[in-house]
């Protein structure tokens, strides 16, 4: 019996922003994009991975969730407190002059860590924490 990932979702609070940082500076390719009572999902994937999707969600996407409950899940969004994803990459160094030059927010320029990879960060327009590694020897 195989597993694999298929969805993986970050929050954001503005979909036009984050669609333009996800798609233009980091080429991902636009798989969907849905609005649901008066919500809207954006799914994005890179090219060479067709079947991994990567969808832009609304902060708190319950159209349940008490007016508290919304309010809570946007300042902890605010604050970068949400847990964002780590992206593998050929060329580290590449990869982060590319997203800098896009205007990307960086928390950190490329460094070699001690856990076997290269990788450096940064902040989507929503405030979620990107990191970008490449596995050393590579």
């Amino acid at each position: 019996m195989d597993i694999n990932l298929s969805q993986c979702f970050i929050a954001v609070d503005d979909h036009d922003k984050a669609l333009t940082f996800y798609r233009d500076a980091l080429g991902l390719e636009v798989r969907n994009d849905v609005g649901f009572e008066g919500m809207r999902w954006v799914t994005l994937g890179a090219p060479s991975q067709p079947d991994v999707d990567i969808v832009l969600e609304p902060p708190l996407a319950d159209p349940n969730a008490s007016p508290a409950d919304r309010e809570a899940m946007a300042e902890l969004l605010a604050k970068g407190l949400l847990r964002g994803v780590i992206f593998r990459t050929d060329d580290v160094d590449a990869t982060f002059e590319r997203i800098r030059a896009a205007g990307g927010e960086v928390l950190q320029e490329p460094v070699d860590q001690p856990y076997g990879v290269r990788d450096c960060a940064f902040r989507d327009p929503s405030g979620n924490m990107l990191r970008f590694a490449q596995p050393r020897g590579k």
